[in-house]
């Protein structure tokens, strides 16, 4: 019954007009307890209306119901809808605990919230509110001589581990040039170039996609923030 308090239908809300409020009916423990999280909303600067029509559509709900509503996203205002539940928890928790039904302890209440969150909801939100800045895809690209490229893919694991800020992708065992084209297309700001030469030296090329430089460098020399910075 209490989902009427819900209705979108014109004639049903008139009738809600003049219809009695549940707060108007609360037990002297209900009434005090919602003033107490009344305060503690307060106390924590966080701005309320309290809604007599808002119900929730699932019936184990408890004491304080509630949802979180934005002006940023137009018809689609509730980002987030939970409430209390302390006596289903109360339920689940006594499951299995006592197989004797005669001698069975009746299910006492515990502390229990939860709500339902819309993840597009909230990106949305989050895109108006405060939008995140695009990233690059790629950082670095390692490219590595087929002949050599398990050395690369070792070395492009090693790097994650050693500079997890760092976004390290590689291409598949195709040739040079090839690889070097994925590079381009990457955004990467640095290509590393591992081939024959640069195993026997303990070295690697790397190439600065930007101006097109390149050099030779020790192989740790990404590993220190230092040298390169994800910008």
């Amino acid at each position: 019954p209490l989902r009427i308090l819900d209705s979108k239908e014109a004639s049903t809300q008139a009738v809600l007009a003049d219809a009695p409020k549940l707060a108007d009916f609360l037990g002297t423990e209900s009434v005090a307890h919602f003033e107490q999280v009344q305060a503690y909303l307060t106390a924590l600067g966080i701005d309320f209306e309290i809604n007599p029509h808002l119900v929730r559509g699932l019936d184990y709900y408890n004491k304080t119901v509630f949802e979180w509503v934005t002006d940023k996203l137009g018809s689609q205002a509730t980002v987030c809808a939970g409430g209390r539940y302390d006596g289903l928890v109360g339920q689940l928790k006594s499951i299995g605990t006592n197989d004797d039904k005669s001698d069975k302890k009746p299910v006492k209440s515990e502390p229990a919230i939860g709500f339902a969150m819309g993840l597009e909801r909230l990106l949305l939100l989050m895109e108006a509110v405060a939008p995140i800045a695009d990233k690059p895809a790629c950082d670095v690209f390692v490219v590595a001589h087929p002949d050599v490229y398990s050395a690369g893919i070792s070395y492009a694991q090693n790097l994650r581990y050693s500079r997890p800020d760092v976004r390290v992708k590689m291409a598949s065992a195709t040739s040079l040039k090839a690889q070097m084209k994925k590079a381009d297309k990457s955004g990467a700001a640095l290509t590393v170039i591992i081939a024959q030469q640069e195993l026997d030296d303990n070295t690697i090329s790397i190439k600065d996609m930007q101006t097109g430089e390149q050099q030779t460098v020790t192989q740790d020399w990404l590993s220190s923030k230092d040298n390169f910075s994800r910008k």
